[in-house]
């Protein structure tokens, strides 16, 4: 994992106290899973929207991260097409769709339990910024 996704991750408290956890890193992609617990459920007993957005935003984050420059969120949108349950696994895969110069473009899938032909809970596009060095 290149230094910028590596120093990140360790210090991301937000998604360490949501137990997102780093399944698998590679050049533009990520996958991270998060289990939905109790106090992840929103009025109408599904999973809030902001947390699925979160998760999906950790993954966007490696994947930007782990080319090697310090990269941040530009910003995102995300669409919403089934509800994320208690007790169910969601996985985010993010991957490179475009970079040029400082600026890139992801995409994130977030599926239920299996990651890889789990329902598919949200799609996520992110655009991202490379830092200028110091």
């Amino acid at each position: 994992m290149p230094d910028a996704a590596r120093e990140m991750w360790a210090a991301d408290t937000a998604s360490a106290a949501l137990g997102i956890e780093l399944v698998d890193i590679g050049p533009g992609a990520a996958r991270v899973s998060m289990l939905v617990r109790p106090d992840m459920v929103n009025g109408h007993d599904l999973c809030h929207g902001g947390l699925i957005a979160t998760l999906a935003d950790s993954a966007f984050a490696l994947a930007c991260n782990s080319h090697g420059p310090v990269t941040v969120a530009a910003g995102f949108s995300i669409d919403f097409l089934a509800p994320g349950r208690l007790g169910q696994v969601l996985h985010a895969d993010a991957r490179k769709v475009s970079l040029r110069g400082r600026s890139g473009v992801y995409d994130v899938t977030v599926r239920a339990d299996d990651p890889d032909t789990g329902e598919v809970i949200a799609e996520f596009r992110g655009r991202s910024r490379v830092l200028p060095s110091r």
